[in-house]
């Protein structure tokens, strides 16, 4: 469908308005960055994959209860979701150490944490986006303790459900990053996951093999990522529709 004035454009996705008042159109790019955008590429078909992906999950959670802000998928690269206040912080959740966290605490990849691990991270690029305390957001007004203490019981439940979907089709869910915004009432406001859940924003290894199935085949020049993203898909049942490659990645 045709989309309203852009209003941001991110690493992975173009925020335009939406057809009605409260509605944000959500258009899933093919670039993939890593390292804090220092390494870039575009990977044909990535958008549209993480599109289906990121529905079928959010439904999911949805029907557990969790609020979220999606809407309905408009197109393969597009959907339609409720606008929010994003809430600046990215929530980083890992079952299994791997990425930054081995090289900030010493510890192997691999290693099974004994409880999910919840970190806080600053959306912001000029810095970084560096690991901060619940002090920090507090101090900076960002969030205040009401609203952290739901943050984490969502992500908690989110979590957990996501941990035994992921295991029933032979995937384990290494760690993985949230964002969440407040959702306008009459007279206050709700906090709802928001941004995507796609492999995109999830590390997710093969249970028998550990191979990965995710962003990592970029970051880590292993190739094969849209094959990787199409099984996560396949083995979540998702009947996936691919783009025409005459139209991939045109957001016109």
């Amino acid at each position: 469908m045709s989309q309203g004035n852009m209003i941001y454009e991110g690493k992975a996705k173009i925020l335009f308005e939406g057809p009605e008042d409260g509605t944000i159109i959500q258009y899933f790019k093919d670039d993939a960055t890593a390292y804090n955008a220092q390494k870039k590429d575009s990977i044909s078909q990535k958008g549209v994959l993480n599109n289906q992906i990121s529905e079928h999950l959010l439904l999911a959670l949805g029907e557990i209860g969790i609020p979220h802000h999606f809407i309905k998928r408009l197109s393969l690269r597009e959907q339609l979701v409720q606008k929010v206040e994003i809430v600046p912080i990215e929530v980083i959740v890992r079952n299994v150490a791997a990425g930054s966290v081995c090289s900030r605490i010493g510890i192997e990849e691999g290693t099974k944490l004994p409880a999910p691990l919840i970190e806080f991270c600053l959306k912001d690029d000029a810095l970084g986006d560096p690991v901060v305390a619940r002090e920090h957001i507090t101090l900076l007004d960002i969030a205040d303790d009401e609203e952290l203490d739901e943050i984490l019981y969502l992500t908690n439940r989110i979590n957990d459900f996501l941990c035994g979907l992921f295991r029933a089709i032979g995937v384990r869910l290494i760690d993985f990053k949230l964002e969440f915004g407040r959702l306008d009432g009459d007279d206050s406001y709700e906090i709802i996951l928001a941004d995507e859940i796609s492999p995109d924003n999830c590390r997710l290894w093969d249970v028998k093999t550990n191979e990965k199935m995710d962003k990592d085949r970029f970051r880590r020049d292993l190739g094969g990522l849209i094959e990787a993203y199409s099984e996560i898909a396949k083995r979540l049942g998702i009947s996936i529709e691919l783009e025409d490659d005459s139209t991939s990645g045109d957001a016109s």
